[in-house]
């Protein structure tokens, strides 16, 4: 009896989910007749106000080109009605002086014969007949005002609804990323020429592929696009990748979206000189730790013991990989190139201009150490942030904890903790700004090094 208590508990529970969902079905599609209604009233009115806009301009068509016609009716006519008048009266005066030439011609013998003969020559000299044109002044015909609408009618039989754009097919062969920009570049997948402007969005992502439904930022727009490429500049590429999407829009309505595509966006690479370093730091690839019993000479030693055949010089250094045509070794290699108090390594790779983005990350348990940039001029005794050459962020977790900024042997204290990483976007032209990524507040301007240097 319990067993089919339940099961009919089950089934009632199972109604009532299935009446809801049924419910709230009946509610959309009422609402769908509704909007079917609202939407279709407003296609319709759409409609006849294009056609009535069309007419209208056919409309002033006509009375243009009909005002054309009469123009130049109303102009030949003129010209024609003064040249019918001025041979009338041409026509009227020839008439007369041939009476009076007949009527002389019949009185030869009177004594005053030579006399009228004469004044009959010099009549016919200046009568106006003689001094007519019989050429028409201008022609009857107005072929040049007939018209032949056949193509026209065609184009106007084409006429249909305004379709929905195709979503754009983004090349990432054409596509570029550098200097801290991207370029996207998209073609349509067939010709149309009702696209008004394209849609782009974009946002970060740190995973490879397509992009996932939830992201940790969203997507950012842009608008407005007439071109089918677009340029984002002033990028910080603080994370690893960047998704795009692309729609095409006409005067009506958007298309979908493009295949998404994720493009890589590399920061700044450069490692870490081991030519340069301190003889009590220790030089491994990317990371470098101190060494009390003096790391970079006991590298040597154990590379020399190993019979490698390599040393610390800057072309054989393990620290580098295939050389940029920007990494270059620094005025002073070698052992000596900084010593006392001076902790320091230098980076690889030369900053002569752009914008560059790089990260740090460090142990947790290390008691302190520096981030910062230079000027290649730094001197082998002077320490990161203690020079006007310099500029430096320290961190200091060694009895009593602080995180500061140091330049010109000033120091600033940060209202920050200590993060698990410190980033670094360089521009070369503006200056050099501190970032803790995922910290978007506004950190203030730095200016730049030619060099980068860590310790």
């Amino acid at each position: 009896m319990e067993d089919q208590r339940e099961a009919l508990r089950k089934i009632i529970t199972t109604l009532a989910v299935k009446n809801e969902e049924t419910q709230t079905f009946i509610y959309s599609l009422k609402q769908m007749l509704l909007n079917v209604e609202a939407n279709s009233a407003k296609v319709q009115e759409d409609l006849e106000a294009e056609f009535q806009s069309l007419m209208v301009v056919l409309e002033e068509l006509k009375e243009s080109m009909l005002m054309k016609i009469k123009q130049d009716r109303a102009s030949r006519t003129y010209e024609l009605q003064n040249q019918l008048a001025a041979c009338t009266r041409a026509l009227e005066s020839s008439e007369e002086l041939l009476e009076t030439a007949n009527q002389t011609l019949q009185a030869a013998d009177s004594e005053d014969f030579p006399q009228a003969a004469k004044q009959i020559k010099d009549g016919v000299t200046m009568a106006p007949a003689f001094r007519l044109s019989l050429k028409a002044k201008v022609s009857d015909n107005m072929s040049h005002l007939m018209v032949d609408f056949a193509q026209e009618r065609q184009m106007l039989q084409t006429l249909k609804f305004l379709p929905v754009p195709s979503a754009p097919i983004i090349d990432l062969a054409e596509s570029l990323v550098a200097d801290n920009c991207i370029t996207l570049v998209w073609h349509m997948p067939d010709e149309d020429s009702k696209i008004d402007h394209y849609v782009l969005e974009y946002r970060r992502t740190n995973f490879e592929g397509p992009p996932r439904l939830k992201e940790d930022h969203p997507w950012m727009v842009v608008e407005g696009i007439r071109q089918t490429e677009h340029t984002l500049t002033g990028l910080k590429f603080d994370m690893k990748y960047m998704n795009f999407r692309v729609k095409a829009c006409n005067k009506a309505v958007a298309g979908e979206f493009s295949e998404p595509v994720t493009l890589e966006t590399p920061a700044f690479m450069f490692r870490l000189d081991g030519s340069t370093s301190h003889q009590n730091l220790r030089v491994e690839g990317l990371s470098v730790e101190w060494d009390a019993m003096g790391g970079k000479a006991q590298d040597i030693k154990a590379r020399e013991k190993e019979g490698k055949g390599r040393t610390a010089s800057p072309v054989n250094s393990p620290a580098r990989g295939t050389p940029s045509p920007k990494r270059m070794s620094s005025g002073r290699g070698g052992r000596d190139r900084f010593t006392a108090e001076s902790y320091t390594v230098l980076g690889d790779t030369l900053i002569d201009g752009g914008e560059h983005y790089w990260e740090v990350r460090f142990e947790p348990d290390s008691k302190a150490f520096g981030l910062g940039v230079a000027y290649r001029s730094l001197g082998r005794f002077e320490q990161l942030g203690k020079t006007a050459a310099s500029w430096c962020l320290h961190a200091n977790n060694w009895l009593q904890a602080s995180f500061t900024a140091k330049h010109a042997n000033k120091v600033k204290v940060l209202d920050s903790p200590v993060p698990d990483c410190l980033g670094v976007h360089c521009d070369f032209h503006q200056g050099v700004v501190w970032k803790l990524p995922g910290d978007d507040r506004p950190a203030g301007p730095q200016r730049c090094a030619l060099s980068a240097e860590a310790w």
